[in-house]
């Protein structure tokens, strides 16, 4: 299995481990790690049997404004906005543990926020008979959940966890 790392992070797969697919032929992500994931499995001439998406980064409903906002904190103090971030992803419950990647950079930032999900992207992964699963939070409070859900429907299996954060933790 490949497993893309989200934004400024590493190692967080064992958050996934109740739904990842330990297979040579599953590629995975989570948040930006899911935008990865799936330009690797769209670019990918070995074999992929599925592609698994854990809350997807999905900002392409959210206004220039945000990602202004975004990355203007950034540009402010990294720390400070990874502090803030880190807390937001594990929102609503208490943040746990996790590695961070210390190279995360304002182009990471950019290509996060600006990316686009496109038909055609979506297509080119379904064509290769790609299984393609989604799983989202309802309780995420980074990513537009309801517009990814709609997004990726016609694409894919979409989980929805209930009462799942953007690391799908629910509430116990």
């Amino acid at each position: 299995m490949i497993f893309y790392s989200g934004f400024s992070l590493k190692n967080e797969a064992s958050f996934f481990e109740p739904y990842l697919e330990k297979s040579e032929y599953t590629v995975a992500g989570f948040s930006y790690g899911a935008i990865k994931a799936a330009i690797h499995a769209s670019e990918a001439t070995k074999r992929i049997d599925t592609l698994q998406l854990f809350s997807p980064a999905f900002f392409q409903t959210k206004k220039e404004s945000f990602k202004r906002l975004q990355m203007g904190a950034f540009l402010k103090s990294k720390e400070e906005y990874l502090e803030i971030f880190l807390r937001t992803c594990f929102a609503p419950y208490k943040a746990q543990e996790v590695a961070l990647d210390e190279d995360a950079s304002e182009d990471q930032l950019r290509e996060l926020l600006y990316f686009e999900w496109t038909k055609a992207l979506m297509d080119s992964i379904f064509s290769k008979g790609i299984r393609i699963e989604v799983f989202l939070g309802l309780e995420d409070k980074v990513i537009d959940v309801q517009g990814a859900r709609e997004f990726f429907l016609p694409f894919s299996t979409v989980t929805s966890i209930r009462t799942g954060n953007h690391f799908l933790q629910e509430y116990i």
